[in-house]
């Protein structure tokens, strides 16, 4: 049984330092690097991709609608022609940096408003898709485990990654319980580390109501933006090479 581990990196900008990258980098699989829309620069996208390479990290891409005040987590009404564009001018951004450092390309993994804003908008979710096709269909498309965005990605012909996040509730329908709702965000790691084997070994997880809920795992989300996020990560890894769980980039197995 094998899983991957990943987190949204490179996510400083300018002066403003945001997360702990360097001590995340060394529990996870793969880095989901901003693109300098939401979060980022040059500066920091090459500085990622180099601290990836030296960690046997895979990197990815992670773009965002064009808002850097709102970091990202605002929703903006896009055409699917303007989501085709953005992410393929995104994606081809990093890429520069990943080539210039001669690694490859993995996965793109939209981020925040925009992530959430393509499970219920297919019309969006076809233009993101499209714009990752259009840069390359071996790259993999990383979404909500379950949700529709991945069977259409999978009807264009792309790879998929089914993802879950260690310390999100999820509502009956597979959906992520809001961060305004209490009870939105886990703290406690061994609830964590029991929900996130759970999701791996069962195929689901207990919502935040009680009931099941089928997920399916490729790749677990994780964060590390403070000093408990990390040692939680750490303690995630640790529990699922215990279980006998291979932790490995989603591109070894997708």
């Amino acid at each position: 049984m094998r899983v991957d581990l990943n987190s949204d990196l490179g996510e400083s900008f300018g002066r403003y330092k945001l997360g702990l990258d360097e001590e995340v980098m060394k529990y996870i699989t793969s880095a989901n690097v901003a693109c300098g829309w939401h979060a980022g620069d040059p500066m920091v996208m090459r500085r990622t991709v180099t601290l990836a390479k030296e960690l046997n990290v895979a990197v990815g891409a992670h773009p965002g609608y064009p808002d850097l005040m709102g970091f990202g987590r605002r929703y903006m009404d896009i055409t699917r022609e303007e989501a085709r564009n953005y992410i393929l001018y995104q994606v081809g951004a990093l890429y520069a940096f990943v080539k210039a450092e001669g690694l490859e390309l993995q996965h793109v993994k939209p981020h925040g408003a925009l992530y959430n804003a393509l499970v219920k908008d297919e019309e969006l979710a076809r233009g993101i898709l499209e714009g990752i096709a259009d840069f390359d269909k071996k790259l993999i498309f990383v979404g909500l485990s379950m949700s529709k965005p991945l069977e259409i990605a999978e009807e264009m012909g792309l790879k998929v990654a089914h993802e879950v996040f260690a310390d999100r509730a999820y509502n009956p329908d597979g959906t992520l319980v809001s961060r305004r709702k209490p009870g939105a965000v886990i703290h406690d790691k061994e609830l964590i580390a029991e929900r996130v084997i759970s999701m791996v070994k069962d195929g689901g997880v207990k919502a935040i109501n009680g009931e099941w809920v089928e997920l399916k795992a490729d790749t677990i989300c994780v964060h590390g933006d403070n000093p408990q996020a990390v040692e939680i990560t750490a303690y995630i890894r640790k529990r699922l090479e215990e279980e006998g769980v291979k932790v490995v980039p989603m591109g070894k197995f997708v």
